[in-house]
Formats: structure tokens, sequence, C-alpha cells
């Protein structure tokens, strides 16, 4: 195991240590492919990788999950988040972004011929990630199999109760989705996850000293050669200072 683990003053200095880090294994590659991850916890490192967007030529990039059953252009699909929050602001060309379809008649298929693009595509370099508070990556909840493979998944009550929000009640929140596997994250070259806020805290810690277990599904980032980890807001409390290095406060923002 080789685990980075940054703790930065802010979400502005996380972004840009953040945005460092992919960008580094990034330029090692001639035909670079980004594993894209939604929710509030990437922000700050796709906001600094906007202002860095000519250092991502010809980028590629495979999405971690979709919903299940939103009709196209749905506010709240992750195709249009990413579309938001990714593709514009980075000027990336929509053709070379992917995106489980979440709206596919044969959703198994649908999550075979997943993998199999992100296998012709050579795989993925920098997988970005965040964390649920327990434990999950993607939609892999506690109990997935860490040799898990994209695959259709039923959210469970707690993921539809943290989703609502988004949505105009509870009830419109889908019931399933497609996510990548456990397995798939793993195969990635790099991992650079991101997580901030006390509430976080249990979680990473049980991640990173914890035993590897389906239980933590976060566990796997023992099993990998390449994870860069950055905290702030006290996410990282359930760690041993010793463990992690501050960033530099205001250190290249904006560049």
């Amino acid at each position: 195991m080789s685990v980075q683990v940054l703790v930065a003053a802010s979400a502005l200095d996380q972004g840009v240590a953040a945005a460092d880090a992919v960008l580094e294994r990034l330029a090692a590659r001639a035909r670079p492919v980004l594993g894209i991850a939604t929710g509030s916890s990437p922000l700050p490192l796709y906001e600094q990788l906007a202002r860095r967007a000519r250092e991502l030529p010809q980028l590629r990039g495979f999405a971690l999950d979709e919903y299940l059953g939103l009709p196209a252009g749905h506010p709240q699909s992750y195709r249009e988040v990413v579309r938001r929050e990714v593709v514009e602001p980075l000027g990336l060309d929509p053709a070379r972004i992917h995106v489980p379809d979440g709206g596919a008649p044969d959703p198994e298929h649908a999550a075979a011929a997943y993998e199999e693009l992100i296998r012709a595509a050579g795989g993925i370099d920098v997988q970005v990630l965040g964390i649920g508070g327990n434990g999950h990556l993607a939609f892999n909840e506690p109990g997935s199999a860490l040799d898990s493979r994209t695959r259709v998944v039923e959210l469970t009550a707690g993921t539809r109760e943290a989703n609502a929000r988004f949505f105009p009640s509870p009830g419109d929140v889908p019931t399933h989705a497609l996510t990548q596997g456990l397995g798939t994250i793993r195969e990635a070259r790099s991992l650079v996850l991101l997580a901030s806020g006390p509430q976080k805290a249990d979680a990473i810690a049980a991640a990173l000293t914890g035993p590897v277990t389906p239980e933590m599904p976060a566990s796997l980032l023992q099993l990998h050669p390449d994870v860069t980890v950055l905290l702030t807001g006290g996410a990282e409390a359930g760690l041993d200072p010793e463990s992690y290095r501050r960033v530099r406060e205001n250190s290249t923002a904006g560049r």
C-alpha cells in the first residue's frame, strides 16, 4: 500500500493539491483517462482543473455511476451533473466523456458494456473518489465484494434519504443504479480521494487504518499501490497526526 494523506486548511487548498496530484499523473499518459466522481466532495478539484484545462488536451473520462430509470435530460441524472460540473467548465469534448446508461432496456448488459468500454480505452489512469459516511465508494455500499464489477445495485434507504435533497420528494429518488464495482475502481492506476467535514472522520479512519473488509468498502484503498487522500474541515480527526502532511495554505491557488 502507498497512501499519501494531505490535510488542507480550506477547500480551496484541498482543490489545488488535488489538481496537482491528478495532473501530475495524467501528464505521464499519452492518452489520459480520468475517472469522474459526482457529489460535493470533488467540486474543489474540478474548479481547479477548470482553471488549468489547457493541461488536459484530449482527455477522456468515465463516470463512476448513474441512476436507473431517470428520463433523458433529468437534471439530477449523473450524465447531466457531469455535463454541468465537469464537461462544460473544463471545455471537454462530450463525446469523450462516458456515463453508464441508466436508460438502457437491459441494465445488466449496459453494465458489461461499460466495463468493456473502460478496457477498450486502456483503463482509467486516475480515479477521483469521494467517500460516504458509512465508507461507501460510488454506490458500493457495505457488503459489496472487493472484487465486484460494474453492475446494477439497489440503493439503500440511507443512500436514498441522503440524496433526497436533490429531488422534489423522497419518493422521486430512484431505487436502483448502475455503479462501477470495487474491483473496477481498484484497477485504476491511481486513486485520488477527497473528503471534508467531521462527519467523514470515522469512515476515513476506518478505511485507512482498520481491517480490509467488504463491510468498509473504502478499505480497498489499503490494497492499491498509488492513493492520494486529501482532507479538510476535520475529516482527518480520526487519524494520527504523524500519518499525514499539511498542505501549505493558498499554495498555488488560482494559477
